[in-house]
């Protein structure tokens, strides 16, 4: 275990002076690579120091595999009535419920452990923290291809959005993997904008997009339009949604990671390098992290003012204006 985390019984892990009762270590959770949930906490230790800055202070939703990735799975909002007493909560209002739902908040190492024994492979964040739900700390956009197109396409269009706002007054945009199959674009706010904001706002660019791109993007979910494109899903800007966090694990075949990347190797890909190089696993990352620090750290520091209008000009080119 690493230095933060040791065993203090045959059932029991200490973690900071915490202790966890975690079973069924030798538990195959990816059958393909015959990865074990010990060896997915261990990833969570190690990678627990800088995951946390993303995680701390926000709403979790809990994406459950409590027999690993082949087995039953299920969205879980709610902190569960079990949890121990140090992990903190924070009441959301559920117009649907007619209730406050109280989710889990990951403030340290500890819960973030507890959480993944309990079978969250996957950590989903809200993108605002519990102190103000009503101002995201990012913009964001998840690129997902379509049926016929995959990464490479997808870091075009990252490109596209990276471009777009950096004519808009030198804003900063990052880029991760989604672990999955497309890429995820975040513009670092930090600042008194609300999701008033960031939501029409998100919108317009993702329909300016497939306005300049008819043929290669497209900005409604409906699969019939997908096809040969790529999706630019900007509906994640509200409170009531979440993004999968940097560097959580996802429940696919192999152990893939929600991964930042530098821009350089966005464009190696959109320029005809292997998109393969942008699919990282737990052991990938631990030596990105070892060798480059957190490079998705601008979008905790970065503060980014979105006084900016979506320009649409004759001949469908349209720009973003300050």
């Amino acid at each position: 275990m690493g230095r933060s985390a040791r065993a203090a019984a045959a059932d029991t892990l200490e973690v900071d002076g915490r202790r966890l009762t975690i079973r069924n270590l030798d538990r195959v959770v990816f059958p393909r690579t015959g990865t074990t949930k010990g060896e997915l906490l261990e990833y969570y230790i190690r990678v627990g120091p800088v995951m946390l800055e993303h995680l701390r202070e926000r709403q979790l939703h809990m994406h459950r595999y409590p027999e690993g990735v082949d087995g039953p799975r299920f969205w879980q909002k709610a902190c569960p009535e079990h949890r121990p007493d140090w992990v903190p909560v924070v009441p959301v209002w559920s117009r649907d419920k007619q209730a406050d739902i109280e989710y889990c908040v990951v403030n340290e190492l500890a819960t973030l452990l507890w959480a993944v024994n309990l079978g969250s492979i996957e950590l989903h964040t809200a993108l605002h923290r519990r102190d103000d739900l009503h101002r995201p700390t990012v913009l964001a956009f998840d690129l997902d291809p379509g049926e016929g197109v995959g990464l490479a396409e997808c870091c075009e269009v990252a490109l596209e959005l990276r471009d777009l706002f950096e004519g808009a007054g030198g804003l900063l945009s990052l880029a991760k993997t989604s672990g999955s199959k497309g890429l995820q674009v975040y513009v670092p706010l930090n600042s008194e904008t609300t999701y008033g904001v960031t939501k029409p706002l998100s919108r317009k660019v993702a329909e300016l997009l497939e306005a300049t791109r008819s043929t290669a993007v497209v900005s409604r979910m409906a699969r019939a339009l997908r096809k040969g494109r790529v999706l630019v899903d900007w509906s994640q800007n509200t409170e009531h949604k979440s993004m999968v966090c940097a560097y959580s694990v996802r429940a696919k075949q192999r152990p893939t990671v929600s991964t930042p990347v530098t821009w350089d190797e966005v464009e190696a890909v959109a320029g005809g390098a292997d998109p393969h190089r942008l699919v990282f696993e737990m052991s990938d990352v631990l030596e990105r992290i070892d060798e480059h620090a957190d490079v998705f750290e601008p979008v905790l520091s970065a503060r980014q003012d979105l006084s900016i209008d979506v320009v649409e000009q004759p001949g469908d080119v349209g720009r973003l204006d300050v």
